[in-house]
């Protein structure tokens, strides 16, 4: 965030800030998300070893996973509306029910219902996609501003670790248990995320008069096209979007694709698409350890520089250079995400205005999570047609280019509509 933060950023009613750590409201909310992303990273990998173990096809595994996506796109702008609608801690409790009622449906189905399957993969989606927002839209409630930027930074480092350890944790307890089992164990991890978090600290008010006064309860529609409209008040928020659709739907796509197969083609190694892919989630965990801490001073500069720092790895894989590059490459990508993530996540809770804010934020993951697909089916065409290094040329500039492009637009120097010194004024 910025350097000169507003008063009770510095201080909490009884002294000087504690660690993010040390509250316990927060830790119970900490430890319900992580619960959620282990269960999320496992599962595509147990319904791998349910394909090895000759319990499900190759395409009954694609049309799972396919329903698992599908599930959490349509339920996440339905859980934002929700969120916003009802107690933000009630929609993380459902959804998350939803989610580990889905597990032993799974289990259920598996090798001998694929309907089954695929309507509990799609009833998981929905579950993990309602309680997107709804827990972003809770961190806001449970931490008090001025931890705001140190609580993200320890939600997205348990992302990431969920990431690393999901699948390792996984093959771990696969060599003594069975696929149908490691199921219900996804299950009860979707236990805790529904019931250790707490709730708020009450309800969150409305940032400004605009957003404050009373209204009679509009439709479903009505109430998500008010938060695209109040999305649109926030320029610096459109433009991130915009640059992350260019950084996931052609970068980290086009990243996606080529990697395998220029570890196999021209390094002959799998150790490389392994290490680069490691060396991308330890360097997000350590980009997170550093703007835990760090408040640069245009902070919204900062974080679209990180975020074009995602360039590095398309432009590792172009030329024959020392796999050493590559991984260094994408340990640099892995760092500039997290710069940028922390930071986009915290404005967002500060600036929306409260009421709004998980149906902004379902605005943010339909984004991150919807146009992923889309860039990987168009990517391995593209490379087909045109040849890998134009195709990776291309997406590189692309992931420099359009973040520079949005740190130009009003507002994103500081990822506010008011510069920090303003706010400390008004303070």
């Amino acid at each position: 965030m910025a350097t000169t933060p507003a008063p009770s950023s510095a201080k909490t009613a009884d002294g000087p800030a504690r660690s993010i750590l040390l509250d316990v409201p927060f830790l119970r909310l900490w430890a319900g998300t992580t619960a959620s992303g282990l269960a999320t990273w496992a599962l595509p990998f147990v319904l791998g070893l349910a394909v090895l173990h000759r319990d499900l096809s190759a395409a009954g595994l694609g049309l799972v996973l396919a329903a698992r996506t599908v599930g959490f796109l349509a339920a996440v702008t339905v859980g934002g509306v929700l969120a916003d609608r009802h107690s933000r801690r009630a929609v993380v409790l459902w959804s998350a029910l939803a989610a580990a009622v889905a597990a032993p449906l799974l289990a259920a189905g598996l090798g001998r219902s694929l309907l089954l399957m695929t309507a509990a993969a799609a009833l998981a989606g929905a579950g993990q996609g309602a309680c997107r927002p709804a827990f972003q839209a809770l961190t806001a409630e449970t931490v008090d501003p001025g931890r705001r930027q140190q609580a993200n930074a320890a939600m997205t480092m348990a992302v990431r670790g969920s990431t690393l350890a999901g699948p390792a944790l996984t093959a771990l307890l696969a060599a003594f248990l069975d696929v149908w089992t490691l199921l219900l164990g996804i299950g009860l991890l979707w236990l805790v995320a529904a019931l250790v978090p707490g709730k708020g600290r009450g309800a969150v008010t409305a940032a400004d008069p605009e957003a404050a006064g009373p209204a009679p309860r509009a439709s479903f529609r009505a109430e998500f096209v008010d938060g695209v409209r109040e999305a649109r008040r926030h320029p610096w928020f459109l433009a991130g979007l915009a640059a992350l659709v260019a950084v996931i739907a052609l970068g980290y796509s086009a990243t996606s694709v080529a990697l395998p197969l220029i570890s196999r083609d021209r390094y002959a190694s799998e150790w490389v698409l392994a290490a680069a892919m490691t060396a991308y989630i330890v360097g997000a965990l350590g980009g997170a350890l550093v703007i835990a801490r760090w408040r640069p001073r245009s902070q919204g500069w900062a974080a679209f520089a990180g975020l074009a720092a995602y360039g590095c790895a398309p432009l590792s894989l172009m030329l024959p250079v020392h796999p050493g590059v590559v991984v260094a490459a994408y340990a640099v990508a892995g760092i500039g995400i997290e710069l940028f993530n922390v930071p986009w996540f915290t404005a967002t809770q500060r600036e929306v205005a409260p009421d709004r804010l998980a149906r902004v934020s379902s605005l943010d993951f339909l984004v991150s999570y919807g146009l992923a697909p889309v860039g990987l089916a168009l990517i391995a065409p593209a490379i087909d047609t045109f040849g890998v290094t134009p195709v990776l040329g291309a997406c590189a500039a692309a992931c420099f280019l359009v973040p520079a492009a949005a740190a130009l637009v009003p507002t994103a120097r500081h990822f506010a509509r008011t510069a920090p010194e303003e706010r400390a004024d008004a303070c």
